[in-house]
């Protein structure tokens, strides 16, 4: 007993002098393929596995910071001792032992006195233990957003509490989290991308929750237009040096910062910025920079927009088509309800971008057949951008067998026509606020209304050369807008002059019917001149164009009239005859000009008079020759000829008239005698 005594004694003053020495030693690192060393002078005693990587360690350090090691070593030394005091054999499990969080087998060498611990699944990985062991050696820890979660969670698992060593990890990291991580949203952002890999234990101690918080709640606080202090999206009237200088200065966005993040992630971060009453146009533009990065392909022009839009797409990696539909309708239902004003009415540049990446959003849900619900409610959220987007952004390519066409014109009227129902509700909140005077509101409105004419006027223009595309479905859609979608229907005159030229097989009345959309009191001179010399043009329709272009002529006329009368007037009661020269001059220079385009009328209208009795003679001519009763000179053949004649002209120009040739010379007047008047006596 007393010889056990003294090797007792003796073992724990080795082992007393043996830890002062792992202690006071500085502790160097080496690795060597999966295997990592601390080289301290002594020989290593624990052997740890974390994954595919094993640490030669030293069990003194460790036992000091970690609760966990400690009590596995301390039992597994116990029993040890019991064993070799009683002289009983090794029980069969006695190296194991197994705890309801994770599996920790502990092992001893029999070669040598060391102590062989495996930990599967531990938090953090390598990474994570490698600087927890650091720690353990007292050597200072550098902490950053993405290792502090990792490390919390590590030490969580290993037990570095304050109440097994004062100071610990778990402290550090809790300290370093709230002063540093949660204060920066960046950073934090950061630590809630790192959490992901940490789950459910990072959300049981609170990180994912205390990280969401504190982006939504920074994200409430911030503006709009400089979230965090970083711009959501450039003014489009900043020059190109202000935007680098802006880009050096805050970094990437804030969005692509978010669009790493995992889709339940980015879920509860979007959730938490609701509830916190975070703007719409904030959440939209997450939502839109979270899409074009998970969605290849999203939109063709991504490389010229958001500058690294296109980098964090193609860095994202490839998934399924049903992961991409259920993300896509994801961002789809979680797009904010609030109408948010385009660019048009604020005049920067982030309504055009939301459009165009809204259109991309619409085509990738024809692509991977999303539900009719989110493609409905995705068109109503691009129709309230509709004034923002171009002509390639309506240019949706048909996927369906059962659409001839090439383009998807369905899906842009049904656009069309929701954007006429948010404008009419619009109108009404106006009028209730404001009825008589103009106010904000209706002119954003008009301007509004007057963007969406151009670029479905456009769109017509694109979509004309389809030949598939019928008649009716190309005069719905441009008869969809109203009138006072179009100050002058050039723009739809060029789309219905490309059809025709497309489609020469049209009937004549199919002609007539496309034709009709189109407006003669709203073609401007230019257009007036080359519709009176288009030979695809029904006849009907040239004439009802020159009807009105000399009726704008006219007006022209009497407005110069009254203006030089009125500027004789005024000029006779100041006296000044400077003036009145000048408005003279103007005058005379106003009716040359006129005189010159009533010439140019006279041309066209000779030039339609010969076609008209080229057109009478050849009728004749063939009257002769069919009708026997035509050449015995009979007067009832006469009349027929000329019935059928009028009934062909009525037909053709939708009116009557006798059947006779205009004459084009200016007229004379002849004054006639007058009578005697008789005087009768009373």
């Amino acid at each position: 007993m007393q010889g056990r005594r003294k090797t007792a004694r003796a073992m724990a003053r080795g082992e007393g002098r043996e830890r002062e020495q792992q202690q006071q030693q500085p502790a160097a690192a080496s690795s060597k393929g999966q295997a990592w060393f601390c080289t301290t002078g002594l020989p290593s005693d624990v052997v740890i596995e974390v994954g595919d990587m094993t640490f030669h360690l030293h069990k003194f350090p460790l036992m000091s910071r970690s609760k966990k090691i400690h009590d596995l070593i301390t039992n597994k030394e116990s029993r040890e001792a019991n064993r070799r005091d009683t002289g009983g054999e090794p029980e069969e499990d006695a190296g194991e032992i197994r705890e309801e969080e994770v599996e920790v087998v502990l092992e001893e060498d029999e070669e040598a006195d060391v102590h062989r611990i495996r930990l599967p699944e531990f938090p953090g990985g390598a990474e994570a233990f490698e600087l927890a062991a650091k720690f353990c050696y007292g050597v200072k820890l550098d902490l950053t957003p993405a290792t502090a979660a990792p490390l919390r969670c590590a030490a969580e698992r290993l037990g570095m509490s304050d109440d097994h060593s004062d100071d610990n990890l778990i402290s550090r990291a809790d300290r370093f989290i709230s002063q540093t991580v949660l204060r920066n949203p960046r950073d934090a952002i950061r630590a809630l991308k790192s959490c992901e890999g940490l789950l459910p234990l990072a959300d049981n101690l609170g990180l994912v929750s205390r990280c969401v918080d504190a982006i939504a709640a920074k994200a409430a606080a911030s503006t709009p237009t400089a979230l965090f202090g970083w711009p959501i999206a450039d003014d489009a009237r900043a020059s190109d040096r202000q935007r680098r200088k802006n880009s050096a200065a805050a970094g990437a966005s804030w969005f692509d910062d978010l669009a790493g993040l995992s889709l339940a992630t980015f879920t509860r971060v979007i959730a938490a910025m609701k509830e916190h009453g975070v703007g719409p146009e904030v959440i939209e533009g997450a939502l839109i920079a979270y899409a074009k990065r998970s969605i290849p392909g999203l939109s063709r022009t991504g490389r010229h927009v958001g500058g690294g839009g296109a980098t964090a797409a193609a860095a994202a990696p490839p998934s399924s088509d049903g992961d991409q539909k259920a993300l896509l309708e994801t961002v789809i239902a979680n797009l904010p309800e609030e109408t948010i004003k385009s660019s048009a009415h604020t005049g920067t540049a982030v309504g055009a971008t939301a459009a165009r990446v809204l259109f991309g959003l619409l085509r990738t849900a024809n692509i991977l057949h999303a539900s009719e619900a989110s493609r409905d409610m995705l068109e109503r959220r691009i129709a309230a951008r509709l004034p923002d987007a171009a002509v390639d952004d309506l240019l949706i390519p048909s996927y369906s067998y059962l659409v001839e066409t090439l383009y998807d014109v369905d899906c842009v009227e049904r656009v069309v026509r929701y954007f006429l129902e948010g404008r009419d509700v619009a109108e009404e909140g106006n009028e209730d606020e404001c009825s008589e005077a103009e106010t904000p509101g209706r002119e954003a409105c008009r301007r509004a209304m007057l963007a969406v004419g151009r670029l479905i006027d456009a769109y017509l223009g694109e979509i004309a050369t389809d030949a598939n595309l019928k008649p009716d479905k190309f005069c719905d859609l441009a008869w969809a807008l109203p009138d006072g979608a179009r100050v002058y229907d050039d723009g739809l005159y060029r789309a219905v002059d490309i059809y025709l030229k497309a489609h020469p097989g049209l009937s004549e009345e199919e002609k007539e019917k496309v034709s009709g959309v189109v407006d003669g009191r709203k073609l401007t001179l230019e257009a007036c001149t080359h519709a009176a010399q288009n030979e695809r043009l029904p006849l009907r329709t040239v004439v009802q164009v020159l009807f009105f272009e000399q009726l704008q002529l006219r007006r022209a006329i009497a407005r110069t009239i009254m203006a030089n009368e009125g500027g004789a007037a005024g000029s006779g009661e100041e006296g000044g005859d400077s003036d009145g020269g000048g408005t003279w001059r103007v005058a005379t220079r106003g009716n040359q000009m006129l005189r010159l385009d009533m010439d140019s009328m006279r041309n066209r209208v000779q030039e339609l008079e010969r076609e008209c009795t080229s057109m009478r003679k050849a009728i004749e001519k063939m009257d002769r020759r069919g009708g026997a009763a035509a050449d015995r000179g009979t007067p009832s053949a006469a009349a027929a000829a000329d019935g059928r004649w009028g009934s062909m002209v009525t037909k053709r120009f939708g009116c009557k008239f006798p059947a006779q040739v205009c004459q084009s010379q200016q007229r004379t007047v002849v004054a006639r005698p007058r009578r005697p008047r008789i005087e009768q006596s009373p």
